[in-house]
């Protein structure tokens, strides 16, 4: 009698004999651990703007100045003597494909006494969530160092808090309240503001005492290591503001580049900076011809997005010098 064997690798026991049959939940698993860690290490999702386009290679974003009121008086008419309002448009390119790929050889994952599967798609998704936040910062920070194309309306804010703003929380803290003042005198919604900031500055406004003192009007707690908000501002830790001079890179459509070595500190608001999605994350498995000529499974994650500095009034970089 032949034995009946569970192909844990089949959709709904769909064992139609073909290698894509026989691998189809093995594909999902991966592609689904990929996404979660994805998902999971994008720490700047949801903080920016965001358009998904499904065709061209670029999308506009539209926004507008002031304008002011008046006075009506007996005999005025409506449409005379306003100001008229100014109208801007910036257009965010999509960036080459960016991949992340990983081939698992049979004969090694065989002899391998650990699942290593699930580790490289980790790793993947981890791998284009970093580069994604990355480059997400860089923007908003070039926003805060740039003039507003709305000529009417201010540019970025640069504050530059001396080298203590790297090791004491009190003058960290002060130079965040600077950055809401900022915010404030440019109209910036106060919904939205955060703060970005290395674990090490983090730490450090947790261990000033003021910052989460409740009696103060502080939030957080000293046992937990963690803080809430300064000047109605949420601080979040953050590893990946960048910290060195990056150059432009071949695929990069849009402007990343620029020297970060200061950068203390990134406050911002969501209206600072454009996304445009063409290609969200996804996960690609190689099939049964590249795997009968090497023996080996490659499994590809990939998007295609770009970024770009849509309000500089509504970013705020915290430097050393």
């Amino acid at each position: 009698m032949t034995a009946i064997i569970t192909r844990i690798g089949t959709n709904n026991n769909n064992t139609a004999g073909t290698y894509e049959a026989d691998n189809e939940l093995f594909l999902k698993t991966f592609a689904g651990e990929t996404l979660a860690a994805f998902d999971e290490q994008h720490l700047m999702k949801g903080v920016f703007r965001e358009r998904n386009i499904t065709s061209g290679k670029s999308a506009q974003f539209i926004y507008t100045g002031k304008t002011d009121a008046r006075y009506f008086q007996p005999g005025d008419k409506t449409d005379e003597g306003g100001a008229r309002i100014p109208v801007g448009e910036q257009t965010v390119l999509i960036d080459d494909l960016l991949i992340s790929s990983a081939v698992v050889y049979d004969l090694d994952e065989m002899k391998a006494h650990y699942e290593v599967r699930s580790e490289f798609a980790k790793q993947i998704g981890m791998a284009l969530a970093r580069e994604c936040d990355s480059k997400l910062a860089r923007t908003a920070i070039l926003g805060a160092r740039s003039a507003n194309k709305i000529t009417s309306l201010p540019g970025g804010t640069v504050i530059d808090a001396g080298a203590t703003v790297i090791s004491d929380g009190n003058v960290l803290a002060a130079a965040i309240f600077d950055a809401a003042q900022a915010m404030d005198d440019k109209d910036v919604p106060e919904e939205g503001r955060c703060c970005f900031l290395r674990p090490a500055q983090y730490y450090r406004l947790v261990r000033n005492l003021d910052s989460i003192n409740t009696d103060w009007g502080g939030a957080g707690s000293y046992s937990d290591g963690t803080i809430m908000k300064i000047a109605g501002i949420e601080i979040k830790k953050y590893n990946r503001l960048p910290n060195q001079n990056f150059a432009p890179v071949a695929g990069e459509n849009n402007v990343y580049a620029g020297d970060f070595s200061n950068t203390v500190g990134l406050v911002t608001h969501r209206d600072a900076v454009g996304t445009v999605k063409l290609m969200d994350m996804s996960m690609e498995q190689s099939g049964a011809d590249y795997h009968i000529v090497n023996q080996s499974h490659l499994f590809v994650g990939k998007f295609a997005m770009g970024h770009t500095v849509l309000r500089p009034e509504c970013s705020v970089e915290i430097t050393s010098a």
